[in-house]
C-alpha cells in the first residue's frame, strides 16, 4: 500500500475493460424502476391516440365515414391522410411507405387514421367504429406468387463468380431442391409507443421506443413540414428492439406528432400487442430454389440458389436485408464457381423489416441445407462434409462477393468445440438408441457461423459521442447508440471509465437525444457497441491527454508516461486522486468535456456489381445440438447444446454470454415454434402469445453450455472485441439440423427429409411420413 492506501501493483493489473460487470440497468430492472417510455410522468393535458385499421388486403377506399368515431366517448379528435401538414411518408429508403392510407389501401391493419381520446382506452374503443366502404382487389400473398407475378418492391439482385452453368455440369454429383424458411415476429416485451409533446415555436419533443432517434426526427419533421431542428427525439431505454423498432417505429412517431401538432396538446399512441403485431413487419420468410454441383468427396464445386422474399407491400430495409442474405449464402464456406439471385417478393402483407441477424440467417441456412443434404448423400457425417469446405489458405479466402477472409479461425473453433462436447461418441450414442427406439428418435447436428460485422450502406459505419467530466470527478457519457436490453450503455461506460482510469461507479450514461449527439446511424447490424464504444473512447481520450498535460505543468515528467488507473493518475513519482487533478485543471481553465467520433475504415461496396468489402471483420461460432423426436406426435425437445462464439477480446463476458444464450434461443424459436399464419384474406392470425408460439423456459436444454473462444480480433475494433448482437442467433440451426436428422434416422439416414423451417410439430409429421413414404416406394 502507498501513502494514498492504493496497492503498488494496481496500476498495471487495473482494468474496466474485459470484466464481467452487471449491466448498468441491472438494479432498476429487478426493482421495476427502470424508466420506459410508458412510464414518463405525463404533461398536463396528454392525451392518447389510436389507429384505425384496415379490414382489406388490398382494396380501394371508396368512401369514409368518421362520425360515429368522434362521437364516441372521450373523443377529442380524428387525423387521416388529408390533416398531415407535411409528407405523408414514414419509408426508411425509398418514399412509397405511407404513414395513413391514401386511396388504396394494402394491408390487413394497414393505419387509415388516427384517432384522439382523453383516456387510451377510449381511443381504443373509438377507432373500431369507422365506417370504410372497400373495393377490393386481387391480392398477393405469398413470395412464390410474387415471383409467379413478377411482383417485386425493388429491381432482383444478382451476384456471381466463376462459371456455375459449367462446373455444375461437369460435378460428379448434383442435388436440387427447394426450401421453405418462414418469418419471425420480434416480439419485444416493450410494444411500440410515441409520445409527441409540442414546444414552443413549432418545436416538438417525440419520447418513443426506437432504435433510430435519427431517421425518427427526420420522419416527424418531414411529416409536420418542419426543419430537423424543430424535433428532437430522446429514447432512454427500449423493452427489446431485436430490429422491430430500427424503421417501423417511425409510423408510431410520425402518427403521434401529426395528431400532437393537429391538437396542440401531448398526445400518447401505444400499441396493443395484437395492433402491434398486424401493422408492423417481421423478420422476411424465404422461399429458395437450389441446385448444386460436388465430387466423390463432398467438395463443392458449383452452387446456384435463387431466393424471394416476402417483403411485404413497400421495400421499407428490404433491399439491404437481401444484400447481407446474399454476402452470407457462403456462410463458413469457399464456393468457387457460385450463383445467388435474391429478389424482394412485392405482397399484401405488413412490409417486412430488421431482425436480428438483418438477411445473414436467412441466407447462411441455404448452404447449411445443401450440405446436410450431401452428407446424406455421401453417407458421410456432416461436420466432416463441413470442414471440408471451410474458408482456408490460399486461393480458399476469398468470399464470392471479393473480399478476403483475412481472420479465418472457424477451423481451429470448430476443432475444440468437437472435442469439448464429446461430438464424435454422442454421434455413435445417438445412433444406438435410435437402435432400440422404434419411437423416440434422437438427432445430433454441430453447425458453423461465420457473420460480417458492418451496415451493408457504408456511410451508415459512423458514431459521435460526448463525455462531460464534472469538477466531482464524476463522468457523464452520451452517445448515439440506443439501449434495448443488449448492454450498450455499460459497455460504453465501461470504455470510457478504462480510458479515463476510473471505477464504472464513477461514470453514468444518459438517454440517447438527437440535440446531444446529431445524424446517429440506427443501433443495428451489430454494430452498437463497436462504433458508440471508439466515439465514446475517442472523446474520453481527449480529455485524458489534457489532464495528462496539465499533470505534467503540475508535476514534471513525460506526459506519455502519465497512467490513469484505479481511480489514480500516476505522473513523474506521484499519486494523485482523480477527482482531485479534475478540481486543479478545473480552477486552471483546462476543458473538461469532449466530443468523439469514429468512422470505420476500409468499407467499400459497389451495390451493381455485387461486390467489394463490406464488413470491417467477421465473428465465428459453433453449436452442437442434441434433440429427441416423438415420431407420432411431432414434438420435440432439445437436450442439450453446446455452444462456443468468438467474441474476441469481449468488453464484457457476463454480458457477451448472456447475449449469445438469449440468441440461441431466440434463434431456436424462429426456426422451430414460431410460426406466422395469413388466412386467405390476408390477416395475420397469429398476432397474439395466444396463437403466436416464442419460446418458454421449459424449451430452453436442461444442459446449455456457453462458452466464450479464445481470440483477438485482427482488426482494430474497440480493445480487439467483436460484436455479440446478431451473430449468435445463427448457432441454432443446429437444432433444426438435429431434428432433421433424428427424422431421417426414421429412414436409416438413406432419404433426404423435405423439412422447412418453422420445424412445427405438424411439419415435422409431414417430414417424416414423406421419409416413410420414401423409403415404402424404394422397397
Amino acid at each position: 500500500m502507498n501513502d494514498a492506501g492504493v496497492p503498488v501493483l494496481k496500476e498495471a493489473a487495473w482494468r474496466a475493460v474485459g470484466v464481467p460487470r452487471a449491466h448498468e440497468s441491472a438494479t432498476l430492472h429487478v426493482l421495476g424502476q427502470a424508466t420506459y417510455t410508458d412510464d414518463i410522468p405525463e404533461v398536463q393535458g396528454t392525451v392518447h391516440g389510436a389507429l384505425g385499421l384496415s379490414s382489406k388486403a388490398h382494396a380501394r377506399i371508396v368512401s369514409t365515414d368518421f362520425a360515429r368515431v368522434r362521437a364516441a366517448a372521450g373523443v377529442l379528435a380524428v387525423y387521416a391522410v388529408g390533416d398531415i401538414p407535411g409528407l405523408n411518408d414514414c419509408g426508411p429508403i425509398i418514399h412509397d411507405d405511407p404513414v395513413f392510407a391514401d386511396g388504396v389501401v394494402m394491408y390487413v391493419g394497414q393505419p387509415i387514421f388516427i384517432v384522439v381520446a382523453e383516456t387510451h382506452g377510449q381511443a381504443r374503443r373509438a377507432a373500431r367504429l369507422a365506417d370504410i366502404v372497400y373495393e377490393e382487389l386481387p391480392a398477393i400473398l405469398t413470395p412464390q406468387a410474387a415471383k409467379a407475378a413478377q411482383s417485386y418492391v425493388l429491381p432482383p439482385m444478382r451476384l456471381a463468380r466463376g462459371e456455375f452453368r459449367q462446373a455444375f455440369e461437369q460435378a460428379p454429383h448434383k442435388v436440387r431442391g427447394e426450401l421453405y424458411v418462414g418469418g419471425q415476429e420480434q416480439f419485444y416485451l416493450e410494444g411500440q409507443i410515441a409520445y409527441a409533446v409540442p414546444k414552443e415555436d413549432k418545436g416538438m419533443l417525440v419520447l418513443c421506443s426506437t432504435q433510430h432517434p435519427s431517421e425518427m426526427q427526420h420522419v416527424v419533421a418531414h411529416a409536420l413540414g418542419l426543419h430537423s431542428h424543430h424535433i428532437v427525439v430522446e429514447c432512454r431505454r427500449m423493452g427489446g428492439g431485436f430490429g422491430g423498432k430500427e424503421s417501423q417505429s417511425a409510423l408510431w412517431c410520425a402518427a403521434a406528432a401529426i395528431a400532437a401538432f393537429n391538437l396542440k396538446r401531448p398526445v400518447k399512441l401505444r400499441a396493443d400487442r395484437d395492433d402491434d403485431m398486424l401493422v408492423t413487419g417481421k423478420r422476411h420468410c424465404f422461399h429458395y430454389d437450389y441446385e448444386v454441383g460436388y465430387d466423390g468427396d463432398g467438395r463443392i464445386a458449383a452452387a446456384r440458389v435463387d431466393m424471394v422474399t416476402r417483403a411485404g407491400y413497400s421495400a421499407d430495409l428490404s433491399g439491404p436485408v437481401a444484400t447481407r442474405a446474399v454476402c452470407h449464402f457462403d456462410n463458413t464456406y469457399y464456393l468457387s464457381d457460385v450463383e445467388i439471385l435474391a429478389a424482394c417478393g412485392k405482397t399484401n402483407t405488413q412490409s417486412n423489416t430488421a431482425f436480428r441477424g438483418f438477411g445473414g440467417p436467412q441466407g447462411a441456412i441455404a448452404i447449411e441445407y445443401v450440405i446436410d443434404e450431401i452428407a446424406r448423400n455421401l453417407g458421410r457425417d456432416p461436420l466432416d462434409i463441413r470442414r471440408l469446405n471451410f474458408y482456408g489458405g490460399e486461393g480458399r479466402n476469398v468470399t464470392p462477393y471479393g473480399q478476403v477472409v483475412i481472420d479465418n479461425v472457424i477451423g481451429d473453433l470448430v476443432a475444440e468445440l468437437e472435442a469439448s462436447s464429446d461430438y464424435r461418441a454422442r454421434r455413435e450414442g445417438v445412433a444406438a438408441f435410435n437402435r432400440a427406439s422404434p419411437v423416440l428418435k434422437k438427432g445430433l447436428a454441430l453447425t458453423p457461423v461465420k457473420f460480417g460485422i458492418a451496415f451493408n450502406v457504408t456511410h451508415l459505419n459512423q458514431a459521435g459521442a460526448l463525455v462531460h467530466v464534472y469538477v466531482d470527478g464524476s463522468i457523464l457519457v452520451n452517445h448515439g447508440g440506443t439501449e434495448m436490453g443488449q448492454g450498450i450503455n455499460t459497455k460504453v461506460m465501461q470504455v470510457v471509465a478504462h480510458e479515463l482510469g476510473v471505477d464504472m461507479a464513477h461514470v453514468r450514461a444518459t438517454a440517447t437525444d438527437t440535440s446531444k449527439v446529431a445524424n446517429t446511424s440506427a443501433t443495428a447490424a451489430s454494430t452498437g457497441a463497436d462504433l458508440n464504444g471508439k466515439a465514446a473512447q475517442d472523446a474520453a481520450r481527449q480529455i485524458r491527454e489534457r489532464l495528462a498535460a496539465y499533470a505534467v505543468e503540475l508535476y514534471g515528467g513525460d506526459v506519455e508516461a502519465v497512467r490513469f488507473a484505479a481511480d489514480m493518475v500516476f505522473v513523474n513519482g506521484h499519486e494523485v486522486r482523480f477527482p482531485e487533478l479534475v478540481q486543479k485543471a478545473y480552477l486552471a481553465r483546462v476543458q473538461l468535456w469532449s466530443d468523439g467520433y469514429y468512422a470505420t475504415p476500409g468499407l467499400h461496396w459497389d451495390p451493381k456489381t455485387m461486390s467489394g468489402n463490406p464488413f470491417s471483420y467477421f465473428a465465428y461460432g459453433a453449436a452442437v445440438s442434441e434433440v429427441v423426436v416423438d415420431t407420432l406426435t411431432g414434438e420435440f425437445k432439445l437436450l442439450r447444446a453446446d455452444v462456443l462464439y468468438d467474441a474476441g477480446r469481449s468488453l464484457n463476458p457476463a454480458i457477451d454470454i448472456g447475449q449469445v444464450e438469449g440468441a440461441f434461443i431466440q434463434g431456436m424459436g424462429w426456426l422451430t415454434t414460431e410460426e406466422l399464419w395469413w388466412n386467405e384474406g390476408g390477416k395475420l392470425m397469429t398476432h397474439a402469445p395466444s396463437t403466436y408460439k416464442i419460446p418458454g423456459v421449459s424449451d430452453c436444454p436442461d444442459d446449455f453450455r456457453v462458452a466464450l473462444y479464445n481470440n483477438s480480433n485482427a482488426t482494430d475494433s474497440i480493445h480487439r472485441s467483436k460484436a455479440v448482437g446478431e451473430p449468435p442467433l445463427l448457432l441454432p440451426f443446429s437444432v433444426f439440423f438435429a431434428i432433421r436428422d433424428a427424422v431421417s434416422s426414421v429412414g436409416e439416414h438413406k432419404v433426404n427429409p423435405p423439412l422447412n423451417a418453422p420445424a412445427t410439430s405438424e411439419e415435422i409429421l409431414n417430414a417424416i411420413a414423406a421419409v416413410e413414404a420414401a423409403v415404402a416406394q424404394g422397397a
